[in-house]
């Protein structure tokens, strides 16, 4: 899969820089928008937190930010 971010990327970064990304956080049913944890962890941190599949997360996140429809 190609990684439009680094595995060090956190999810803020992410949110910014693709606010495409944004969507996809809600519909997973995170919390990352506007918390303050978010500019520290990374996809990998936030998955494992809110116990979801990260290759999913990863997937639907590039789909987006792609501008793919990930349903």
């Amino acid at each position: 899969m190609e990684r439009k971010f680094g595995d060090d990327a956190t999810m803020d970064e992410i949110m910014r820089k693709a606010p495409a990304a944004i969507r996809i956080v809600l519909q997973h049913g995170m919390l990352c928008v506007g918390c303050p944890i978010a500019s520290f962890h990374t996809i990998s941190d936030a998955a494992r937190e809110h116990d979801l599949n990260e290759e999913e997360l990863r997937c639907d996140l590039l789909a987006a930010i792609d501008g793919g429809d990930p349903d």
